[in-house]
């Protein structure tokens, strides 16, 4: 729990952009209103496809990672320079993880998976908490561009919580392919370079960075802190798969939460940093929400992608460290590349960077998806009011669902009663089967599942989520690998926008939020065969008391992608893929069976994890007391060592009672753990957990609890209570 007058602050801070690398080359560049857009040279480019870029120059990393990862880190020493410390938890926000790597071992039609072992968004994070030393939680945002602001605000209620002391958060993108030329298909690339807010601005332009913060809970104001983070909002459009709300409805709420969440009044923000894309929808529709929230006079505002271009998922982290150092040395940022400002927005950026004492400063973010998330951010020496205490609530189960290759929850729980096995693939008709044909005819396999199972578990919950939190471990791979083909194919002339669009690993997410209206936080989170773990960690630190959410995870098979990225693939006889849903309610008082999350700790640097894991449960006689059986996730690619951890899990505690290894029984996918989540909520509903799963005899649970237990590179635990 958050300790009464503990406040959260940000005492380190390193960046990376096309404007230089650490805070004082990005202090003098901005003085100077210098840009860093320029012609892209990391890879050639096709003819009519040379548009400017904020490219990162001179920039070296170890070249045994891909380029977002050496820039992940590359920020994240900066942020803990002079200091011993080490983060009790990594949250990075990342859409392109090691694309740009992999688009060049796909383009030479490399077939050796150990290549591919920095594919996956999750692996930037994961390299980071690795090379840090980082012993416990680890979360992968990527909700699109604002996927490094989001990481921030989960970092700040995981402080709130009381359960890190110390947390980096940011984000981090490279340049690639994908988001070059996908951009660019939608025709929102501007051939000048980005001109935010300018009357003739006629696009972005995309760009690569890095920014990370450490962020500390304190009593009183820690020594070297730079700003203090007050609060945060989320919220979604659900809209448009691309283009934001018109009126800029979701912006505006995301804008009100995290003035809300900061205790403060509107009239107190001295400055605004602006998504400002310079696309002329966004900035038409960040324009109208900034009035409809500030009326008369908008306070001072800008936006810095003229300068530094649109890095995507660093976008959010890098403005709130140039936000950070405005607060703690004096000055706003100049809107680059402005030089009329357009009348029909009504608001009138500072135009050039300007010497002026602010004490606070609200950040915004949006992303494809219509995910919105903002920051407040303070000056840690301004008086503030003691921020409330949290109080303790439960995600009541109201309802579930699952695929898998048996075909719903219902015909996945008669498969096991009879012992069968329900890995597999479904038929994408049987998937599709109570979706609309043609609302549907354009999505492929992934956003069907997550469709599928979002609207099975609404509807047996009959609720409405106001969230959504989704976890993937490899995202949307059909429309990746299609727009890579036709990419390809083409020479690199043309590719599909639609396939760009839906490539993204929110897009399934806010297909659904579209779908539910659901314009609450949307958050999709991707953690490899732990995402399902940290959507449900993102969901208990970011929900708020009372609401509905929707927590699910899904993968798809696919027979060229999936083999080469994952592991756990390669080692199944059998190609799986499914998912699974589960509606919640976050309350203080549950009228029926609850889930939480209890552990997460990073094996790779935390080796004795399986002994605070049982020390976190209680201790062996507490386990044993507590709980009926152990739903244990093994990954088929950590067979041996998931084994080894098992073993000394039971031999530790003595525990007697039945072991359940899903993954042989519902298959091998990313977020497999999320189908077992549905399968254990349905057998504690009921009370029993059938005699095909225990050893041959019916095991009542009589009011002990199912633990479901992660094992492998990460340990953690989830209880499932009656």
């Amino acid at each position: 729990m958050l300790l009464k007058g503990d406040r959260v602050f940000i005492t380190g801070m390193g960046i990376v952009s096309s404007l230089g690398s650490g805070e004082q080359e990005h202090y003098d560049s901005l003085k100077k209103n210098r840009s860093g857009i320029k012609p892209l040279s990391l890879f050639p480019l096709s003819e009519g496809n040379r548009h400017p870029a904020g490219e990162i120059t001179g920039f070296e990393w170890d070249r045994s990672v891909p380029r977002t990862h050496g820039l992940a880190l590359a920020a994240a020493l900066q942020a803990l320079a002079g200091r011993s410390i080490i983060p009790d938890a990594v949250i990075i926000g990342t859409t392109t993880g090691g694309m740009a790597l992999t688009e060049e071992l796909l383009k030479k039609g490399e077939k050796r998976p150990d290549c591919y072992r920095y594919h996956s968004t999750s692996s930037v994070a994961e390299y980071c908490a690795g090379a840090l030393s980082c012993p416990g939680l680890v979360i992968t945002v990527t909700t699109a561009c604002s996927s490094g602001s989001a990481a921030v605000k989960l970092a700040l209620e995981l402080l709130r919580t009381g359960k890190a002391g110390c947390v980096l958060a940011g984000g981090a993108d490279s340049l690639c392919r994908l988001t070059y030329y996908g951009f660019n298909s939608l025709q929102l690339i501007d051939p000048e370079g980005s001109r935010p807010l300018d009357r003739t601005r006629r696009g972005m332009s995309v760009a690569e960075g890095s920014a990370m913060v450490l962020i500390e809970a304190s009593a009183s104001v820690p020594e070297g802190a730079v700003a203090e983070v007050l609060g945060g909002g989320l919220s979604c459009d659900a809209h448009h798969p691309a283009t934001p709300h018109p009126e800029g409805a979701g912006a505006l709420a995301a804008m009100g939460r995290a003035i809300e969440d900061a205790g403060i009044a509107a009239t107190a923000i001295d400055y605004i940093n602006l998504h400002g894309t310079g696309t002329r929808d966004n900035d038409l529709a960040e324009a109208k929400a900034i009035r409809s929230l500030f009326g008369e006079p908008v306070p001072p505002l800008s936006s810095i992608k003229g300068a530094t271009g649109h890095s995507l998922a660093a976008a959010g982290a890098i403005e709130a460290v140039i936000c950070s150092m405005g607060i703690r040395d004096g000055f706003i940022p100049g809107n680059t590349g402005c030089r009329e400002p357009d009348p029909d927005l009504k608001v009138s950026p500072v135009l050039e960077t300007t010497d002026k004492k602010i004490s606070t400063v609200l950040s915004n973010s949006f992303g494809f998806g219509g995910n919105n998330a903002c920051l407040v951010l303070g000056d840690p020496l301004a008086p503030r009011t003691s921020p409330a205490v949290k109080a303790p609530a439960f995600f009541e189960i109201m309802a579930g669902a699952c695929v898998t290759g048996a075909g719903d929850l219902a015909q996945t729980i008669a498969s096991l009663r009879e012992g069968k096995n329900c890995g597999g693939t479904l038929p994408l008709a049987d998937i599709s089967k109570n979706l609309p044909a043609r609302e549907v005819r354009r999505l492929k396999r992934l956003p069907r599942l997550a469709l599928a199972l979002a609207l099975d578990a609404r509807n047996a919950a009959a609720q409405d989520p106001a969230s959504i939190y989704f976890a993937t471990a490899w995202g949307p791979l059909s429309e990746t690998y299609d727009f890579l083909t036709k990419l390809y194919e083409s020479d690199e002339q043309f590719t599909s926008p639609t396939d760009f669009v839906g490539s993204v690993h929110n897009a399934p997410a806010g297909q659904i939020a579209i779908w539910l209206k659901a314009t609450g936080a949307n958050i999709t989170v991707t953690g490899g065969d732990y995402s399902f773990e940290q959507s449900l960690f993102a969901a208990s630190l970011a929900a708020e008391g009372g609401e509905i959410l929707l927590v699910m995870g899904a993968d798809e098979h696919h027979g060229d992608l999936s083999p080469l990225f994952d592991g756990s693939v390669r080692a199944a006889t059998v190609p799986a893929d499914g998912g699974g849903a589960l509606v919640l309610k976050k309350t203080g008082n549950p009228a029926g069976p609850c889930i939480a999350p209890l552990f997460f700790e990073n094996y790779a640097t935390s080796p004795g994890a399986i002994a605070s894991l049982i020390r976190a449960l209680g201790g062996p006689d507490s386990i044993n007391s507590t709980y009926a059986a152990v739903f244990a996730g093994m990954p088929g690619g950590e067979k041996a060592s998931c084994r080894k951890q098992l073993d000394e899990f039971l031999a530790e505690t003595g525990f007697t009672g039945p072991v359940i290894d899903y993954r042989a029984l519902l298959g091998e996918f990313g977020t497999v753990t999320a189908a077992a989540a549905a399968v254990a909520a349905h057998f504690t509903k009921e009370g029993t957990v059938p005699a095909a799963l225990a050893s041959g005899n019916a095991l009542h649970l009589r009011e002990k609890r199912l633990l479901m237990v992660g094992l492998g590179s990460f340990v953690t635990a989830a209880e499932i209570t009656a």
